[in-house]
């Protein structure tokens, strides 16, 4: 007699597998359309990525960048703040996450897009641990970056929080994938964890302990969003718009058909469908994803000034709003994905 979980998961892949089929059929016949189609790499700030960092995939499996004219190569980095990355925006041959820290580094770089203006990630920690004082002494995780990443940066937030500093704990470096393996096999006693990841870490380990929201300790935290280098704005500002654009629609997709989106999803992810599923609700609840500019300049500002008081920037070196993020640009990107909508309580 046949494994019925076996064929469950032969059936799921032959579903995902027809879907991408059907996508690159819709990507086709949207490119016959097009006089030529115009190359973009577009970085993705984890390898592999996480849910939220998924749009990009949704757009080419869905067809929207073909339906922009649009040929986009995905890449992944190993961390949105990564040398490599950093290498690639500043050089111009790739959009990647970009941050206020950057700028005021020097960089010539500028935000075009906020993927996801809010932070989704839990900070998830051992048995034991309920309250932030109680992370002294432990060992925190420094994935994606080490020292300067988001996770360190992350778990430097909660230490200081309750008057405690880097200094307090010991931070583990570790590649992005590692995060969840290092809570589960107690390697580390506190990492940042997204919403799927925090599905598999209690199914793996109920006692383990969502100690604070992220987006709760810092709900004006600029968390993702795409930039590009202020030379190829200069150069190519309408392929930049319609890259965007097509990331809008693939957004917009997530909260309107999530049951579209959901097999690129998981292609992207290698998550299992009950994670994603429950990482999109978490996501489209919280008005994570943006369905329209995906910027805000008070949101900037803060981000800015909190870059400033943690030393991450000079205050000599301090950019403007305006400098950090082109919200004409992102506004162009709307109004070629139809102008701004409200889906729900979403509205950036």
């Amino acid at each position: 007699m046949s494994n019925p979980n076996r064929m469950i998961r032969r059936c799921a892949l032959a579903l995902v597998g027809a879907f991408i089929a059907t996508g690159a059929l819709v990507s086709e016949a949207a490119a016959q359309n097009c006089p030529t189609m115009r190359k973009i790499n577009v970085g993705v700030a984890v390898a592999p990525p996480n849910v939220v960092h998924t749009s990009p995939y949704i757009a080419k499996a869905l067809g929207y960048f073909a339906k922009h004219c649009i040929d986009a190569n995905i890449i992944q980095f190993e961390g949105g703040q990564s040398q490599t990355a950093n290498v690639a925006v500043a050089q111009g041959s790739a959009i990647v996450s970009v941050n206020d820290v950057l700028v005021g580094r020097g960089m010539k770089v500028q935000q075009i897009w906020g993927l996801a203006p809010r932070m989704p990630q839990v900070y998830m920690v051992q048995e034991g641990i309920s309250k932030p004082e109680q992370l002294k002494g432990k060992r925190l995780s420094a994935t994606g970056g080490g020292v300067g990443g988001f996770n360190w940066r992350m778990g430097r937030a909660v230490l200081r929080s309750v008057g405690l500093d880097v200094t307090d704990a010991q931070f583990i470096p570790s590649p992005t994938a590692g995060r969840l393996p290092g809570l589960i096999a107690n390697q580390v006693d506190g990492v940042a964890l997204h919403p799927e990841d925090v599905f598999l870490a209690q199914r793996k380990n109920p006692k383990l302990n969502p100690l604070v929201q992220l987006a709760e300790l810092m709900p004006l935290y600029m968390f993702n969003a795409y930039g590009a280098s202020t030379a190829w704005i200069e150069r190519d500002r309408a392929l930049l718009r319609d890259t965007a654009a097509a990331m809008i629609e693939a957004n917009r997709t997530i909260y309107r058909e999530p049951g579209k989106a959901i097999p690129a999803i998981i292609d992207a992810t290698k998550k299992p469908k009950d994670a994603v599923e429950y990482a999109i609700g978490v996501l489209t609840k919280n008005c994570v994803w943006s369905v329209n500019e995906g910027l805000d300049p008070q949101r900037t500002q803060w981000s800015i000034d909190n870059s400033v008081e943690n030393g991450d920037i000079k205050p000599d070196r301090k950019p403007t709003v305006e400098q950090v993020a082109n919200m004409a640009l992102a506004r162009e990107a709307v109004e070629k994905a139809g102008g701004r909508v409200t889906l729900g309580n979403c509205k950036m």
